[in-house]
């Protein structure tokens, strides 16, 4: 994405050169010609190109990771941003593939829920999962806590989100082949978790393991949604949330601006908390693998800790606290 600077403002604008406004001017603009603000991020969204096709001027350096202004802006308007080879090839093979694929094979002992399938289906066995999602690996594996993801992604994290930001858990989404109900519907990941008094600001690091693309999987996103005052109404996506703890929303597609990020392997994509997102099924003849990273804030996370909530499936207040948001 090149930064070419606001005619009305002055501001960098994460765009290409034929934008020729910042987004806060560009919201002003259509809210003053509608005589309403009452909804700016929808025309915001519908209006707006999100161009990825440039991404990676950012990069690794060390053990960290420097975000560009052009991507950083990227990020405050849309929610999301697309981080090209955040890991290299060889810290994938070394690091990252051999425990995320004990954790596939099921050499790890994952216990409860926290190993499922996140399509909504109920009664599958692992092996039919198409889904399947690992939750808190890193806690059923603690050798890999510390590796050099964390730490790049930790750097990511604190130069999007202002700093402080640790940790709160880690997941592993592996979409299998040709599994038409492998889709992940729309959602808001804070709507999955409780309201709480300290700053709730999360950095979602969506790993790339495979190379992703529409096929098999990529993610989807409604640029700006993240700026929506409310969450949106969400429900299970199974029957209830006993039998899957994946939920849903409503995106009108017709009317709101969707965009598809596809992604290279080593690539991260990540997006604000309230950021409208979902994925496509994997149609492909091969499994698509991700790796998430969550990280919030200290306080955050120690309010999240003292209500006993720690984002295992196994812990009940999860469906007391989306029974809140329902």
């Amino acid at each position: 994405m090149s930064l070419v600077h606001c005619r009305t403002c002055g501001r960098g604008v994460c765009r290409t050169p034929t934008q020729l406004s910042c987004s806060a001017c560009l919201l002003s603009r259509s809210a003053a010609s509608t005589g309403s603000s009452r909804h700016p991020w929808r025309r915001h969204a519908a209006e707006v190109d999100v161009d990825m096709s440039t991404a990676g001027a950012s990069g690794i350096s060390g053990d960290s990771y420097i975000v560009n202004v052009a991507d950083q802006k990227c990020f405050e308007e849309n929610g999301f941003v697309l981080l090209k080879q955040v890991v290299t090839e060889q810290e994938l093979q070394t690091v990252i593939d051999p425990v995320y694929h004990k954790f596939i094979k099921g050499e790890v002992h994952v216990p409860g829920k926290d190993l499922c399938d996140m399509s909504g289906a109920h009664g599958r066995s692992p092996a039919e999962f198409t889904v399947y999602n690992v939750m808190l690996p890193r806690i059923y594996y603690p050798a890999w806590q510390g590796n050099v993801l964390e730490r790049r992604c930790k750097a990511i994290a604190d130069q999007l989100r202002g700093g402080d930001m640790h940790i709160d858990f880690d997941q592993i989404f592996a979409k299998r082949a040709s599994s038409a109900d492998s889709a992940f519907l729309w959602h808001q990941d804070a709507a999955y978790w409780p309201p709480l008094e300290s700053d709730t600001a999360a950095a979602n690091c969506w790993l790339a393991l495979s190379n992703v693309t529409k096929e098999n999987g990529c993610l989807r996103y409604v640029p700006g949604s993240h700026l929506e005052p409310q969450l949106r109404r969400h429900r299970p996506v199974g029957k209830t949330r006993e039998q899957s703890h994946a939920i849903c929303t409503d995106v009108d597609e017709s009317a709101e601006r969707v965009v598809d990020v596809p992604a290279a392997r080593g690539d991260v994509i990540l997006h604000h908390e309230r950021t409208l997102h979902c994925s496509y099924p994997n149609l492909s003849g091969e499994w698509r693998h991700a790796y998430i990273l969550n990280l919030r804030k200290a306080a955050c996370i120690a309010e999240e800790r003292a209500l006993g909530f720690n984002h295992s499936h196994n812990t009940q207040l999860n469906w007391d606290v989306f029974n809140k948001w329902s």
